[in-house]
């Protein structure tokens, strides 16, 4: 009796143990995932307000003008790259795709939070045919304290 006991116990080990550990360790990537959606919630609204008129709302910008948020590797690369170019703006040309854009982009770092500015990044990030990690507040406030 002694040694089914001790059976039993090593094989609830094996069985509930795991299963234990890998149901914790979904919970925090839920929270994280709902965290995500409604930053890239409030980034849509964001977005809406500063950033179609010159990005358009299909995220493909204005020929020569307003480049493309759409699978380029300014949105797709370098995420302090990204929030820099938010932050302090961009007066200079870029090429994307061999077309040249040469609209100047306002910087928004006294106009925008640092939250707002992760949340509109992760909207771009996520939309437009990207999908890329999200930016978070703390992304945004690293950059901002680099850049001053």
């Amino acid at each position: 009796m002694n040694r089914i006991v001790k059976l039993t116990l090593i094989y609830s080990c094996f069985l509930f143990v795991p299963a234990l550990a890998w149901s914790q360790a979904k919970k925090p990537a839920a929270a994280s995932s709902s965290a995500v959606k409604l930053s890239i919630e409030r980034g849509k609204k964001i977005y809406a307000d500063q950033c179609l008129v010159c990005h358009q709302a299909n995220g493909l910008g204005v020929q020569n003008m307003n480049p493309p948020l759409s699978k380029t590797k300014w949105v797709l690369g370098d995420k302090n790259q990204l929030i820099k170019i938010v932050l302090k703006g961009m007066n200079t040309e870029v090429e994307i795709n061999g077309d040249v854009y040469h609209n100047v982009m306002p910087p928004h770092e006294t106009t925008m939070t640092d939250q707002q500015i992760a949340d509109v990044l992760t909207y771009v990030r996520n939309n437009f045919g990207n999908k890329a990690k999200a930016i978070t507040e703390a992304d945004v406030k690293t950059v901002r304290a680099k850049t001053k």
